[in-house]
């Protein structure tokens, strides 16, 4: 005989806590298995009965996702006749969901009743699902089948339409695009405040989206696939690259190289420093966390008051270990952070004679709000002809500490201490472009300011004001970090070639995929896949892949519309115009053995094409220019090291 609760003493929810079904049904059958003969006892045939049940229902799960895999992995990214059924089996495998729901509560809430472990079980659960509906809700494109309808019948609706009635029909779908994306952003940043800043921010990010997406109907995995196939492009003509390709910038002497090179390796710190405690933790794993606890926990709070701020906390104590400097030699540090306002510190350097302003990069979720904040917002500057404007999140950012530095009085007080010294602005990233835009608008004031941009974003400035900044800004640029390359213009390009590259290819995506994976991990020689377009799919890859375009340019009312000057199809072409790097640009990429650098001056051209690579991401990261940059430094002192004498060419792509 068994105890009463015997049977029950064993969760048959234990397969439940795999992550894949597949582990979960073998969980669920091993537990059948154990329990095999004795479901005699108290309870046993409701055991019985949920375990077989359970069997059965995890078996169609599995049977449903193998058959959701078998038809995606069917013909190519552009050929989706053979994936047809696909959207049948993935409404299959969401009602699913819902008996899976259902019993695994169930069995939690019948083997927990009396052990009160039926809360973190139902968390799990919850949690679980949570994540499900909110990756479909954020995936999910509620006009992609308003869109497939209309590509079918779109030329004969518009066609009879008259050109007001089709401008306001495209004007209206464009809209609900912008809302949808909309909506999505304030799922994803539900966290944040509804103030109006970030309302504005969503609307303007939601129009940049959809505008951008409007004309593609590609997938995650498409797009996947394609920057693999793109890299190993770019990797093949690189390998056949000759010298006269390059863009390197011959204005600027070696000298003059390597006085910018040792005044921003110096400067470096002090934007690395800016990011406060999570960067120097992120860079001194082991040790970092105990420094800072020391001084955080220490006796020096009063030291601490003497130094204007806002929300400091271990972030001083930070900044102290990474610059080196006294506790005195700070003027002000702030960490308030909205969107469109970012921290910064400003601090006494005396070992170079400056005034240091500092100013962090993105670190926040509201930093990427303002990173996003695309957009083109005039920025007028005393003494630039032509037209001046530059990113708006980023104006916006320059313009508040503006504000802080001059309004209130910041520079006018470290200036008091220290009158004949001059002004520099560092930052890194969005802490880069703030900078440069914040030098360009001090510049008037203070004509003797320096500022060291360290992987600013590519679309930033105007010609006119990236040519004036020539003057007082240097950039430096590591390898083929993503940031510096990132602008729309640069972004639709990629978006072209990535269509070019998968339209042409007549592999499936799992095998364009798994090679690709093969060859970011482990390299070899690059796919040789012809990417070059013959006539008819060139003539394809013309027309947009989504319906909701489509419309568009197989309408002939699309075509007279174009026609006239004063209609702009999209608001990309609206407020998305050229923008550029800030300042004389210095170029770094390693150089034969590992961590072995070189550097030459770079033209803005270089950057106009982002380049697919492991590196894209690690190439932007502070620490890892930081590092680079020493190196660079002691190739130059060491002079028997051969890239410390070579001078030559940039090899860009």
């Amino acid at each position: 005989t068994c105890p009463p609760q015997s049977c029950l003493s064993k969760n048959p929810c234990d397969g439940d806590t795999f992550f894949f079904p597949g582990f979960r049904w073998i969980g669920t059958l091993a537990l059948y298995i154990i329990h095999k003969g004795h479901f005699e006892c108290p309870g046993g045939a409701v055991l019985h009965r949920y375990l077989v049940v359970l069997l059965v229902l995890l078996g169609v799960i599995i049977l449903s996702l193998c058959a959701i895999v078998y038809v995606s992995a069917q013909g190519t990214i552009m050929n989706s006749g053979p994936r047809r059924s696909v959207p049948a089996l993935v409404y299959l495998r969401a009602l699913l969901y819902v008996p899976e729901f259902v019993l695994a509560c169930l069995g939690a809430v019948w083997v927990n009743e009396e052990s009160g472990a039926v809360i973190s079980r139902s968390v799990g659960i919850l949690c679980h699902l949570w994540n499900t509906v909110a990756g479909v809700v954020v995936v999910f494109d509620p006009l992609g089948s308003q869109r497939q309808g209309a590509t079918v019948g779109t030329g004969r609706v518009l066609r009879d339409m008259e050109s007001s009635e089709s401008e306001q029909f495209l004007q209206r779908a464009r809209s609900l695009a912008a809302r949808v994306w909309e909506c999505r952003l304030r799922l994803l940043c539900c966290c944040l405040p509804p103030d109006d800043n970030h309302r504005a921010a969503f609307s303007n990010i939601g129009q940049l989206f959809s505008s951008f997406f409007s004309d593609t109907d590609l997938v995650v995995s498409d797009i996947a696939a394609g920057l693999a196939l793109l890299h190993q492009e770019q990797d093949k003509m690189e390998q056949t690259r000759t010298p006269e390709e390059v863009q390197t910038d011959i204005n600027y002497s070696t000298d003059d190289l390597d006085v910018a090179l040792e005044s921003a390796t110096h400067w470096m710190r002090f934007a690395e420093a800016a990011y406060g405690w999570p960067l120097y933790v992120y860079s001194h794993p082991f040790t970092g966390p105990c420094r800072l606890t020391a001084d955080c926990c220490g006796s020096r709070g009063e030291q601490y008051d003497m130094v204007g701020g806002e929300n400091m906390g271990c972030h001083f104590t930070s900044i102290l270990q990474t610059t080196g400097l006294q506790y005195r030699d700070f003027i002000h540090i702030s960490y308030h952070n909205q969107i469109y306002e970012i921290p910064f510190y400003i601090a006494l350097d005396h070992k170079k004679e400056a005034v240091l302003v500092a100013v962090r990069g993105t670190l926040s979720l509201k930093d990427v709000l303002t990173d996003l904040s695309a957009e083109c917002e005039n920025l007028p500057i005393e003494g630039v002809s032509g037209a001046c404007y530059a990113h708006k999140g980023m104006c916006q950012a320059a313009g508040y500490l503006y504000r802080r530095l001059v309004n209130d009085g910041i520079l006018s007080q470290a200036f008091s201490i220290a009158p004949e010294y001059r002004l520099v602005i560092v930052g890194h990233s969005l802490g880069a472009g703030t900078a440069s835009l914040l030098a360009a608008l001090l510049r008037s004031t203070y004509p003797t300011l320096q500022c060291y941009a360290f992987s600013p974003p590519g679309g930033l400035m105007s010609k006119a004001l990236a040519e004036y900044s020539r003057q007082f800004v240097v950039s430096v640029v590591l390898g083929k970090d993503l940031v510096p390359r990132l602008s729309i213009p640069n972004m639709e390009d990629l978006k072209r070639r990535i269509l070019k590259i998968v339209s042409n290819c007549n592999k499936p995506k799992y095998r364009i995929l798994l090679q690709g994976c093969w060859y970011e991990m482990f390299g070899g020689v690059p796919d040789d896949s012809p990417t070059e377009l013959d006539i008819p799919r060139e003539e394809e890859l013309s027309r947009p892949l989504l319906g909701g375009d489509s419309l568009l340019h197989h309408s002939p009312s699309y075509h007279s519309l174009t026609s006239d000057p004063d209609f702009s199809p999209s608001p990309t072409h609206q407020t998305h115009l050229p923008l550029y790097l800030p300042g004389r640009i210095i170029y770094i990429t390693e150089d034969g053995p590992p961590r072995s650098y070189r550097s030459e001056w770079a033209n803005e051209m270089a950057f106009r094409s982002v380049l697919i690579s492991p590196r894209m991401l690690a190439d932007h990261m502070p620490d890892v220019v930081h590092r680079a940059l020493q190196g660079l430094e002691r190739e130059t002192q060491n002079p028997l090291c051969p890239s410390a004498q070579s001078n030559s060419h940039l090899n860009v792509i």
